[in-house]
């Protein structure tokens, strides 16, 4: 039985009697990198997570083992107060899924190091690495709740200079990025959908399908009820 005092040894060894390989050919078509998993799926993960909370040290030996599951269970149960700056950068060079991306992204926004580490990231031309700016970005918008809509909003720059870069996983992040800015608030959709009408009149297919693909969420009558009036314009 799994309790908070869990070494890592043991959490892998439990990780390793529920390992189910029928999973993994789903796991695949998602996109999930398979070749460490152990086919344990996400809801199993976060149950774990809860029963050995949160432990830095027992984190980063969960990490090092370059088990998937493990990986997911150092996101989950990492301490984002002790994480740094460098321990970051040094996960995020070993980034070989978007899942593995999107879980770290929401612990490196909690560790409070998005300031620096979506620009940087977003410079940084691996597919991952870059991938982890625009997942920051989309977790910030929607987690940075007493941060100033201004904060969220001077990233889309940065969204604009990588609209461009056609791989699958990048693009996705840009695109998911772009809406929640937008969703973020009323102040942010003026921005944001500013962006996207931009984004879907440009030549560029991958450009055009985010400015695109924005627009229409940002336009949906969903997401205008719950922002409410929108300004006029002058």
């Amino acid at each position: 039985m799994l309790v908070p005092s869990s070494p890592a040894d043991a959490v892998i060894a439990h990780l390793k009697t529920l390992a189910a390989e029928s999973n993994l050919a789903g796991m695949t078509r998602f996109g999930i990198e398979t070749d460490q998993a152990l086919g344990i799926k996400n809801p199993a993960l976060n149950h774990i997570a809860r029963l050995i909370k949160r432990d830095h040290g027992r984190a980063l030996t969960l990490w090092d083992s370059n088990i998937r599951e493990a990986r997911l269970l150092a996101a989950l149960t990492a301490e984002p107060q002790k994480l740094t700056l460098d321990m970051a950068r040094q996960w995020t060079a070993g980034f070989n899924s978007w899942e593995i991306v999107d879980s770290l992204a929401d612990l490196f926004v909690a560790a409070r190091l998005e300031a620096v580490l979506i620009p940087e990231f977003a410079a940084d031309d691996r597919e991952f690495v870059r991938r982890t700016a625009f997942s920051m970005i989309a977790v910030s918008a929607v987690h940075l709740k007493k941060e100033p809509d201004e904060t969220v909003i001077a990233w889309l720059p940065l969204v604009e200079a990588h609209a461009g870069d056609g791989r699958n996983f990048v693009k996705k992040a840009v695109n998911w990025a772009l809406r929640q800015t937008g969703k973020r608030s009323a102040c942010c959709h003026g921005p944001a959908l500013s962006m996207a009408q931009a984004l879907a009149a440009r030549q560029d297919p991958t450009a055009r399908w985010i400015g695109k693909d924005a627009v229409r969420e940002l336009t949906g009558s969903a997401v205008l009820k719950r922002l409410g009036p929108q300004p006029l314009s002058e």
